[in-house]
């Protein structure tokens, strides 16, 4: 049975009754599981009461990609987090994808097409911070078939930093990977750095 944790509006996606007895070892190591296997409050962890964590902000830009939670089948991340660091921002773009402001994938079986929305996604993600991809210090590129796609992903690539007149350029990594879904062929993670106004 899928429960509720108290104070929480969010459904909590495992189903208890179905727990190994290696997760019910873990997770009452971790706390999060009473002797009588019950889901415990969260406690604040004691060090941040002395040293407070780094401020975070989440960021979104649903007018074009939905949030993660949203999803048909809901996801825990954040689209980005805008780190507040003395006198710079620093943002930290997830892994983002061809996903509409629905949380549907755009142009299935579309290699480039899928490459061009995600650009978008992620330029709408710089914008709600006031960044732009002058501000992307680093790009991690995942490919489904990176011996497929590479080529192509570098032409675009090439032509969507020329335009932006990119220069000099982020650092980069792509990597082959079977992404989250069996729809999505590309997906990017950024950086970016910024001075606060």
């Amino acid at each position: 049975m899928d429960c509720i944790i108290e104070n929480k509006d969010k459904k909590v996606l495992i189903d208890l009754s179905k727990l190994t007895d290696g997760e019910i070892l873990e997770m009452k190591k971790l706390g999060i599981l009473s002797d009588d296997n019950k889901i415990t409050e969260s406690v604040y962890p004691s060090i941040h009461q002395e040293r407070p964590p780094i401020e975070k902000h989440a960021v979104s830009a649903p007018h074009i990609i939905n949030e993660a939670y949203n999803y048909q089948k809901p996801s825990s991340f954040s689209r980005a987090l805008r780190l507040d660091l003395g006198g710079y921002k620093v943002l930290l773009i997830s892994g983002t994808a061809s996903v509409n402001d629905e949380g549907k994938p755009e142009h299935i079986g579309d290699f480039k097409a899928q490459l061009w929305r995600t650009y978008l996604n992620i330029t709408n993600l710089l914008e709600a911070e006031g960044m732009s991809w002058h501000d992307v210090v680093r790009t991690t590129n995942y490919l489904r078939d990176i011996e497929r796609d590479y080529d192509e992903f570098n032409k675009i690539r090439t032509t969507f930093y020329q335009w932006q007149n990119l220069d000099p350029l982020p650092a980069a990594t792509g990597i082959q990977v079977r992404l989250c879904w069996e729809t999505l062929l590309v997906e990017i993670e950024v950086y970016a750095i910024c001075k606060s106004n």
